[in-house]
């Protein structure tokens, strides 16, 4: 059965949703000001598989991440470039969307989208105010997070050390040190919209409020999100959510780990960050997408040239057992999804779900050598099955080993050249020859695979 570690309670727990075999998911997206980096690549692909695994599992899942297209970054970055925030936040949009597909990242059932949602935002606003969760100050409207006996059950921070603690910003007209904005009136000609307290905008925690439970109810199943994200965001949208419709809001909390570059997290706010886009001039996507799932979704994850290097040769080795092998239905026997299921099922366990998928070419590879190519084609088919639940091997083999193998025609010609020489060498039982021929290639970074069909080469990084 699957467990989830809830964030909420810092428990696994067996997942239960509300309405089985139903799960609604609201995950929280991206601010659209910018090309996404690498840390926004996690948040995508984690989730991905969340809600891949659930499908595969027999759940019906509604997958929602809103997009912020309206803050104070937005309007900051489009005045800075000079072009509108419509055009703006539309061009980083489809920007997010193109990285997205490149990863392979399924796309949301619905992608909710702030500026669409401002007639229920008004009306979560005015419910706050209605129930004394909220209060209004010169056309702001402030959340009273006194008023929330439970405020701070997220992050496990206290009203006490917020009110003086350097994230909380100071202002006189706030009924509390620690107070939040829900709506901030305009003035300057910025974007605006009308409301029962005069023109404004929302503050960013209220989007997700009013667009999560617009989308999939008061109540639902599984929010997901960046570790950065659980406090102040998600701890303010319990607050609000709770505060306003009575019900206990999202059951099970997920948050993913950081990307981390030279032991610090990757963030545009400071300045280290690698977007996804020039992460990709460099690496194919698969590699990139397995890289990120080559720790746990809740570890943080050190980025560096040689973890994507071990995650290219990885990909190679689950790619050079599937090389060569007739199509098939999928075999090979229970115990390798049975094995694959309970690693998933221990919190979206991927680094132990891909060492199942190592454990399988490697059973794929003995039967190969053993000449029992049926058997070995019927494994094939399974891990390929395995694997695409996690996004991966959807390419053809000797597509994706071309691709990821540097070319040069002459150098090719002249392997090739002295592989036939040491066929030859093997044909003539001169051992000795044979021999030395693969030991030169080693020597020079080339991999020789003798099987029935042949002998093939390969570059190894």
């Amino acid at each position: 059965m699957l467990a989830i570690t809830n964030s909420l309670t810092g428990q696994k727990a067996v997942f239960k949703p509300l309405n089985p075999p139903h799960v609604g998911l609201y995950v929280c997206g991206m601010t659209v000001y910018d090309y996404c980096h690498l840390g926004h690549a996690r948040a995508m692909v984690a989730f991905d598989v969340v809600v891949r695994y659930l499908r595969a599992s027999g759940y019906i899942v509604r997958y929602i991440r809103n997009i912020t297209d309206v803050d104070d970054k937005i309007i900051n970055r489009a005045a800075e470039l000079g072009e509108s925030i419509a055009t703006l936040t539309e061009r980083f949009t489809v920007a997010m969307h193109e990285d997205a597909d490149a990863l392979n990242c399924l796309r949301p059932d619905q992608e909710p989208r702030a500026t669409g949602h401002m007639d229920q935002i008004i009306a979560m606003i005015e419910r706050l105010i209605e129930r004394g969760y909220a209060y209004v100050c010169d056309g702001d409207v402030y959340y009273a997070v006194s008023e929330f006996a439970d405020y701070g059950a997220l992050s496990g921070k206290r009203l006490d050390e917020l009110r003086v603690g350097a994230r909380v910003e100071p202002d006189a007209r706030k009924r509390d040190p620690a107070d939040f904005t829900l709506w901030k009136a305009v003035a300057d000609g910025s974007p605006s919209w009308p409301s029962p307290w005069g023109q404004g905008r929302p503050g960013w925690h209220i989007e997700c409020s009013a667009m999560s439970c617009h989308c999939l109810g008061a109540q639902f199943d599984i929010h997901g999100g960046g570790l950065d994200l659980k406090f102040p965001h998600h701890e303010n949208e319990i607050a609000q959510s709770q505060a306003a419709t009575g019900q206990a809001f999202a059951n099970v909390w997920m948050h993913n780990g950081h990307v981390r570059i030279d032991d610090e997290k990757m963030a545009k706010s400071l300045g280290n960050f690698t977007t996804i886009r020039q992460i990709l001039a460099d690496y194919d996507a698969e590699t990139v997408r397995y890289f990120l799932l080559s720790s746990h979704y809740r570890s943080p994850l050190n980025y560096s040239d040689e973890a994507l290097g071990n995650a290219r040769a990885g990909l190679e080795r689950l790619y050079l057992a599937l090389r060569g092998l007739p199509q098939a239905s999928q075999g090979g026997g229970k115990e390798w999804a049975q094995r694959f299921y309970a690693a998933m099922d221990d919190d979206f366990n991927t680094p132990l779900a891909l060492s199942v998928l190592f454990d399988l070419a490697r059973a794929i590879n003995r039967a190969r050598e053993q000449q029992q190519i049926a058997q070995a084609a019927e494994m094939a088919e399974q891990m390929r099955g395995l694997a695409a639940i996690l996004g991966l091997l959807g390419s053809d083999p000797e597509a994706f080993l071309k691709a990821t193998t540097r070319s040069d025609e002459a150098d090719d010609a002249r392997i090739n050249q002295l592989v036939g020489e040491r066929d030859a060498a093997r044909a003539g039982r001169d051992f000795a020859r044979a021999d030395a021929i693969r030991d030169a290639l080693e020597r020079e970074g080339v991999v020789l695979e003798d099987n029935p069909q042949g002998t093939r080469w390969r570059r190894d990084r």
